[in-house]
């Protein structure tokens, strides 16, 4: 299993949400298709078919706990595809 599917499965099991590495969780939005802006602290992301656009900050080097969260409710609710090879 590729890191990407652990940090998946990290992520969907709601059992570390304080232990995601906000480095991975922002190239992980951007591996399931969604478009990157910064402005500042904050780093943005949108996708045409998600109607939320989703705010990430960094807590040190860890994503907030909150955003895990909200990041989990999104891939769940518009089933994203992840199942995509790790390559």
């Amino acid at each position: 299993m590729g890191k990407r599917q652990k940090l998946i499965q990290k992520i969907l099991s709601g059992r570390s949400d304080r232990n995601v590495d906000f480095n991975d969780l922002v190239n992980l939005m951007k591996w399931l298709g969604f478009r990157h802006r910064q402005e500042g602290s904050h780093n943005i992301f949108t996708k045409t078919s998600v109607n939320e656009r989703i705010n990430l900050q960094a807590v040190g080097a860890k994503a907030k706990r909150y955003q895990v969260k909200q990041i989990r409710n999104i891939m769940v609710k518009y089933n994203l595809d992840m199942e995509k090879d790790d390559g």
